[in-house]
């Protein structure tokens, strides 16, 4: 389990006063499987860094349901349209496994970036960093094969392939379950 501090010292440092005041609007919740944190067509008014569990931002498509995003342990679970716009998404946001977070409510965090320098700059280096990962996920969905997209999952984060459904793992990478039924089959060797 990391903890939204031990996260961010891998990213920047904060003083001591920075870290008070942010700790003093951190909420941690503990909620369980099926949960919803954001449901479709609402504001999502927190930022979610999940310290145990996991989660799947997901949306309708033609009646479909996809699975956009996955967030596991160490990570943030957030619609960053909504969270940024204040404006309602047509994603929600359910736990996939009980979980505990550590939530900071978007006015919460204006007024951090407001008052302390340092903090905000958290928020234009985590802001650059879910930007990198967009993009990542964008080019791969462009880009790269089934098999990589599948690979590329296995490599960077093994556990999923056990913990998520496998229709909604097949989702994430945008190929049917029948593919990654085969993608499977030819990863273990059959």
């Amino acid at each position: 389990m990391e903890s939204l501090f031990a996260f961010i010292k891998q990213m920047t440092t904060l003083s001591d006063e920075s870290q008070d005041a942010l700790a003093a609007v951190v909420r941690r919740m503990d909620l369980p499987k099926g949960n919803r944190l954001l449901r479709p067509g609402a504001v999502c008014h927190y930022l979610y860094f999940i310290e145990k569990g996991l989660t799947r931002t997901w949306y309708l498509k033609d009646g479909k349901d996809v699975t956009d995003w996955i967030s596991a342990e160490g990570s943030f679970a957030v619609s960053i349209i909504s969270f940024l716009t204040r404006q309602p998404d047509r994603r929600g946001i359910e736990l996939l496994e009980d979980s505990t977070f550590q939530a900071i409510a978007y006015t919460d965090l204006e007024n951090l970036y407001r008052q302390y320098h340092d903090i905000d700059r958290l928020g234009r280096l985590l802001l650059s960093h879910g930007i990198i990962q967009l993009q990542q996920r964008f080019d791969d969905l462009h880009f790269a094969t089934a098999q990589q997209r599948y690979q590329q999952l296995i490599t960077t984060n093994p556990s999923l392939v056990n913990r998520v459904p496998l229709g909604m793992i097949a989702s994430f990478l945008g190929i049917t379950q029948e593919t990654l039924s085969r993608i499977r089959a030819q990863h273990s060797g059959f």
